[in-house]
């Protein structure tokens, strides 16, 4: 008898892949149920004044916000700038804006930073109001 015996290959036995469809299934629907959709990316700078009268908004897939600030970057300059969905803004680009992205009973939402300047809101209204959008809504901070 050798003293080393060679060993025979083993066979090796086949995964089952039945159930494969219903793990990619559950994770699928796992994914689906637990993603949180990506919310706008503020990038101007945003210290929101305070009020005692604050009330929550209702739905936000039924709200519009509109930042306006001093941009974060300093590439952009120290003047306040219009932030409109990830994307800065004219003035004059709001009103087409609105008609166009925004339902007639939708709420504008202003998120106005306390530092800026009562002449930048005011054109702001002004162009929201020549869209016929006239659900607005001004942001603060409880006290």
């Amino acid at each position: 008898m050798p003293k080393f015996q060679l060993k025979q290959s083993k066979k090796t036995t086949e995964i089952s892949t039945a159930s494969l469809p219903d793990i990619i299934f559950m994770l699928l629907f796992f994914f689906m149920v637990v993603t949180v959709m990506r919310n706008q990316d503020i990038m101007v700078k945003m210290e929101l004044p305070t009020a005692s009268e604050v009330q929550q908004l209702g739905h936000p897939s039924n709200i519009e916000h509109i930042y306006i600030g001093t941009p974060i970057n300093e590439i952009y300059g120290e003047r306040p700038l219009i932030q409109v969905n990830d994307a800065f803004a004219e003035i004059k680009d709001i009103e087409s804006f609105l008609r166009s992205h925004t339902k007639d009973n939708q709420i504008i939402s202003l998120e106005v930073d306390r530092s800026t300047t009562m002449g930048v809101l005011d054109d702001v209204k002004t162009a929201i109001r020549k869209s016929d959008r006239l659900n607005v809504n001004y942001a603060a901070m409880r006290e």
